[in-house]
């Protein structure tokens, strides 16, 4: 299908940012009439709770050197260390490679598709053999990798980046590379964990892994990423490292207009309209206060530097957000603009410390995305309680936490709606503000740099409240088969 038919509005909430200030959310609950029986007030000390995270089955270190011609071609070459830390034998490696899903052959009706030729795939030295269907790059190999065994993969191949793509893509004369790279689908139930490639949604999903990136780009343009030790304008060539991250994502931007932050968390506002540098720093300034709250109510963020570019759509990675559009409808108000830059910095901590499966368990990172972004909202009106109305829909009967592809046109007001008004749902009308805080930084200090699913959050909330059984998540999440080997 047609990429703009395809995709619906990822970003839902940052469309009404005035609306967090009465929390209207549509969700199903049919036990809302008994709510002050199901909400509980009383908390236990966590002290003695041992998190159970899921193992991505994997560990993965990228090198690469990237490097871009002054017609926008670029070349990349990846070696990748993989370590198996399941206990299965591998007989093949798979890969994400999401580029792919712009290609003529791909997406047809793309004017301006990406181009992708390969040069080399090697193991160990070897040259390996491999298939590549649609965004999955199947690597066969000729030895088994044993479990606690690691390999050595290499990647030489070309690309152009297309017009009108989805993250990875042309914007306003700039260039996007998200999910440039071959990256390593976790592994786990005894199989690699790769669903197909979904225009809506987030279809991958990765584990943390410590990147190295040599570039080498024309003069005229300056280097904004995930990496936090670039400087401004950036050398057309250089090394970068980061450490722990969940994937990588470089912007080469050309004639910014910056507008700094310096603070213990340096702030880097990317603009290209003269006339807007009042709303760039109003971005900074927002984006300082929100991070400090975050730390203040959960812990660290985890880098030393958070880049905000304002070009192509809202959307976050590891260090750097960006905000626009949303999905390629036109260009966002002021507002707009704002809320979503909170949204995305939101998801440095739900996604970028704390991950989840975002095909099967998305509600984990939107909702609490959404739910932490509306706290912060509520403590700029200086509210001691969040509102509790709640605008019924009684078609939204199912659970939050179901595979993005159980869902037709209404899963952002699943994930996006219904989840947070459920994580709220979990406290009573004489709690305030300060009491949800203290539920985040507990969650936060138990799976900070861990995996969770929607059972061990389940199994979490249960000891926080002391509860017996599973009777304050019926309507909302289904805990059968969830729970990851």
């Amino acid at each position: 299908m047609g990429l703009g038919a395809e995709v619906i509005k990822k970003k839902l909430w940052s469309t009404g940012l005035l609306l967090v200030c009465i929390f209207l959310v549509a969700c199903e609950f049919n036990q809302q009439e008994g709510k002050e029986a199901s909400t509980i007030a009383q908390k236990v000390n966590t002290e003695e709770f041992i998190p159970e995270a899921i193992s991505p089955g994997n560990f993965s270190e990228y090198d690469m050197a990237l490097k871009m011609d002054n017609d926008g071609k670029f070349q990349l070459e990846s070696t990748v260390v993989v370590k198996n830390l399941s206990t299965d034998d591998w007989e093949q490696l798979i890969f994400y490679f999401i580029p792919n899903m712009f290609t003529k052959a791909v997406s047809p009706e793309l004017e301006h598709p990406s181009t992708i030729a390969f040069h080399n795939i090697t193991i160990d030295g070897k040259t390996a053999a491999y298939t590549l269907e649609k965004d999955t790059l199947n690597i066969q190999l000729q030895e088994k990798l044993k479990p606690h065994q690691e390999m050595k993969v290499y990647f030489s191949y070309e690309f152009t980046l297309p017009e009108e793509g989805l993250r990875f893509t042309k914007s306003n004369g700039n260039y996007h590379l998200a999910q440039f790279y071959p990256m390593l689908a976790t592994y786990r139930n005894h199989q690699w964990n790769k669903e197909d490639y979904r225009f809506r949604g987030e279809t991958y999903h990765t584990t943390f892994s410590n990147f190295k990136l040599t570039y080498d780009i024309p003069q005229e343009y300056t280097l904004v990423s995930s990496f936090d030790q670039e400087a401004f304008p950036s050398p057309n060539k250089g090394l970068l490292e980061v450490e722990n991250v969940k994937e990588i994502f470089v912007a080469l931007v050309k004639d910014p207009i910056l507008v700094e932050k310096d603070e213990d968390i340096a702030i880097r506002v990317f603009g290209f309209e003269e006339n807007k540098k009042e709303l760039y720093q109003e971005i900074a300034d927002e984006a300082s206060a929100v991070i400090n709250y975050f730390e203040e109510i959960m812990g660290p963020y985890p880098l030393k530097q958070l880049d905000i570019i304002i070009d192509g759509m809202g959307m976050e990675y590891p260090g750097i957000v960006t905000a626009h559009t949303i999905y390629n409808s036109g260009p966002s108000s002021s507002e707009q603009i704002k809320s979503t830059v909170v949204h995305e910095i939101a998801h440095q901590w739900f996604y970028g410390v704390i991950t989840n499966d975002p095909f099967h368990h998305a509600w984990l990172d939107e909702g609490f995305t959404v739910f932490a972004t509306n706290l912060f909202n509520f403590k700029k009106l200086n509210l001691s309680k969040p509102y509790t109305i709640y605008s019924i829909d009684p078609d939204l009967v199912l659970p939050v936490n179901l595979p993005l592809d159980q869902y037709q046109s209404d899963m952002s007001a699943y994930v996006y709606g219904k989840s947070p008004a459920m994580l709220l749902n979990l406290f009573d009308d004489n709690e305030e503000i300060k009491d949800i805080e203290q539920f985040l930084k507990s969650y936060y200090q138990f799976y900070n740099y861990k995996e969770i699913d929607s059972t061990e959050f389940a199994r979490f909330t249960k000891y926080y409240f002391d509860l017996k059984d599973d009777s304050i998540f019926e309507g909302w999440l289904d805990l059968d088969n969830t729970k990851n080997e």
